[in-house]
């Protein structure tokens, strides 16, 4: 029997609806025939999850005892057993209770899929073992489940479920998401707009990056050896002034994401001859991370479209480099004044 394959729900928060996108492809590929089971699934009291539960079989928990408390956790062993086509497994960053079979979920999960059987799992950003001092920053808490990045990474499909804070905020204050009693505190910690904001952005970069390791795979594979336009060229306007070794490493680290972002420096020379500031103010200093930087000077009437620095720990200024405005500088990104941000 083959290897089954791990299809993850990745979300930015509890409550944006991961859980019930599985289980809607549950529901999808059991009215194809796929034979489906659900392993475990944690509704937290949504009645709109449990319903999603309706005409799925769902697998007995086994019951686990520790220290005289007795807990209830997925039971792997029935699962392999019962081996479905198609395994709905809730929240892959559980920590499972000391004595069940394995001691983590996602361990779990990588016996199912060894034993042929395909999974439907969930994991919030936050749980992603690389971006745990991050989210700490942002929200003040630090992660106890976290789940190597690998593990996600190896998926053959990750799925983004995707919400704006405001709309997760009114689910929130409707009482989609936690009971009454818990929603004023929630709204007022976890899920105020600028954590919520922040962590769909860690959810939205940490994705692209996979996206981005997919297209460098395929490309490989099929002998693609052009570059695809897919990411934009950033831009960076120096102005001579101190600011502009801060602006192209922030434009850098922009650049970067990704691996094959192009970074263009522009200086504009003044068009009535006098003297503006010297090529050396405007070359940063320094080391640049960039995997393809690029700077250029621009004015009018003369172009040069060759690049002045193309390496990335270049540091020698410009010489005579000229553009006309609207050419090869006027089709990238401007990073001037967003990378002050």
């Amino acid at each position: 029997m083959g290897r089954g394959t791990l299809r993850i729900y990745l979300g930015a928060a509890p409550g944006v609806g991961k859980t019930f996108a599985a289980l809607g492809e549950a529901h999808r590929r059991a009215a194809r025939g796929t034979d489906v089971v659900v392993g475990l699934v944690e509704t937290h009291g949504r009645d709109g999850t449990g319903r999603q539960l309706e005409g799925l079989e769902v697998l007995p928990r086994a019951e686990v005892t520790h220290r005289g408390v007795t807990l209830s956790e997925f039971d792997v062993d029935a699962a392999l057993l019962r081996a479905p086509e198609l395994l709905v497994l809730d929240e892959l960053a559980h920590t499972n209770a000391p004595g069940s079979r394995n001691r983590y979920r996602w361990q779990d999960v990588e016996e199912l899929v060894a034993a042929g059987i395909s999974v439907l799992s969930t994991i919030n950003v936050q749980h992603l073992a690389s971006l745990t001092d991050v989210v700490a920053q942002i929200t003040g808490v630090t992660q106890g489940e976290t789940v190597p990045d690998e593990v996600v990474r190896r998926a053959d499909q990750v799925e983004l479920v995707d919400m704006s804070p405001e709309a997760l905020r009114r689910r929130l204050a409707h009482g989609n998401v936690y009971p009454a009693e818990r929603v004023d505190a929630a709204m007022g910690n976890w899920f105020r707009v600028g954590n919520l904001t922040a962590l769909r952005e860690l959810a939205l970069l940490w994705l692209a990056d996979r996206v981005d390791e997919g297209l460098r795979r395929y490309r490989a594979e099929h002998d693609i050896d052009h570059v695809w336009e897919t990411r934009e060229r950033v831009v960076v306007a120096l102005t001579g002034g101190p600011e502009g070794e801060t602006l192209v490493r922030r434009a850098a680290r922009v650049a970067r994401r990704g691996g094959d972002g192009v970074l263009l420096a522009v200086h504009v020379l003044r068009s009535d001859g006098l003297t503006g500031a010297s090529p050396p103010r405007c070359a940063p200093s320094g080391r640049w991370s960039s995997p393809s930087a690029a700077a250029t000077t621009r004015s009018s009437g003369t172009t040069c479209p060759r690049r002045c620095w193309s390496s990335p720990a270049a540091s020698t200024p410009p010489s005579s480099c000229w553009v006309r405005p609207g050419g090869p500088a006027g089709r990238g990104r401007s990073a001037a004044g967003s990378a002050a941000r």
